[in-house]
């Protein structure tokens, strides 16, 4: 039986991986994480925040530069980081790109009373999208609101928007615990008191409602409410690993605010030597034919003991 979650004993997390793997992390310099780049697991380092926040708005331009009336095509894009958004409107603005062929998938939303949370909401990741980045864009310019999806507690739409065009990229941030969207650890019941679900059971996920691990809860609150925990909603509905895989390309922003100097380096370890363990959801990604991992090289961190 591996040892129980040394923060939330009912739940699977990275407090229950191997000792050797948790330490072999802790000892990475920022220059190794840039040689545990692999063929299909890419690491990239970004001197300045202003090439880094740029570099990740860019990345919806060559997306929907890429859409067409044959072939539409779009990307899959976070809230946390928020940064790029306004930048994403911006460099729509000025280059007078015709989103008429785009699309844009949510990642995730708040669950409240079972339902999605409203757009008056006041953590709405629809309604950051909205008034960061399509509100800003000239009228003429707007993709049409059909091609925008957002989930929804009932997922059945959103899940089949996924094949109404290519999604180039999905781009997300990576939380304390270990997740991309809202793919929390699972909690430790039965069947899997003992053990993890294998990731070839958790890849089976699709677009759902899931319960928050107490970690991303306290995150939550602390990025987004000044630390009052208990406006943080404690349900989310997430795109899942199986939409995931339908993205070409996985782009995941680290510019050292979401998660710290340790989670950084474990994901970045565990994909790139192909250990991908449930309890770290994001390791899973080291099954993904194409994962590039952003760093802004100094929200990277140490790992070494210091007294404040």
């Amino acid at each position: 039986m591996r040892p129980l979650s040394k923060v939330a004993p009912e739940w699977w997390d990275y407090t229950t991986l191997d000792r050797a793997i948790l330490d072999d992390a802790a000892r990475l310099t920022a220059d190794d994480l840039l040689s545990l780049s692999r063929p299909g697991f890419t690491v990239k380092f970004y001197d300045t925040i202003e090439d880094f926040y740029l570099a990740e708005a860019l990345e919806y331009i060559t997306s929907w530069r890429q859409a067409t009336p044959e072939q539409p095509a779009g990307i899959c894009g976070p809230i946390g980081p928020t940064e790029q958004l306004p930048l994403v409107a911006r460099l729509v603005n000025e280059l007078e790109i015709d989103l008429r062929h785009a699309h844009f998938w949510g990642m995730d939303e708040w669950v409240v009373d079972g339902k999605e949370a409203s757009i008056d909401f006041p953590l709405s990741f629809a309604r950051a999208d909205m008034e960061l980045c399509f509100n800003r864009i000239r009228p003429e310019l707007r993709m049409p609101q059909e091609n925008i999806h957002f989930p929804a507690a009932d997922p059945t739409e959103y899940i089949a928007s996924w094949g109404q065009a290519r999604c180039l990229v999905m781009q997300g941030g990576q939380g304390e615990v270990k997740h991309w969207a809202f793919n929390d650890p699972p909690k430790r019941q039965a069947p899997y008191q003992d053990n993890p679900p294998p990731p070839e059971v958790y890849r089976q996920l699709t677009t759902r409602v899931v319960d928050l691990h107490p970690i991303t809860l306290i995150q939550n609150a602390r990025t987004s409410s000044g630390g009052v925990v208990q406006n943080v909603p404690s349900q989310a509905i997430t795109v899942g690993p199986v939409e995931t895989w339908q993205a070409e390309k996985v782009s995941i922003w680290h510019a050292g605010t979401h998660d710290n100097p340790f989670g950084l380096r474990l994901t970045t370890l565990m994909i790139s030597k192909k250990i991908p363990d449930t309890a770290v959801p994001m390791s899973l990604l080291a099954d993904h034919p194409n994962v590039q991992f952003n760093f802004l090289r100094s929200g990277i961190g140490v790992c070494e003991a210091e007294m404040h």
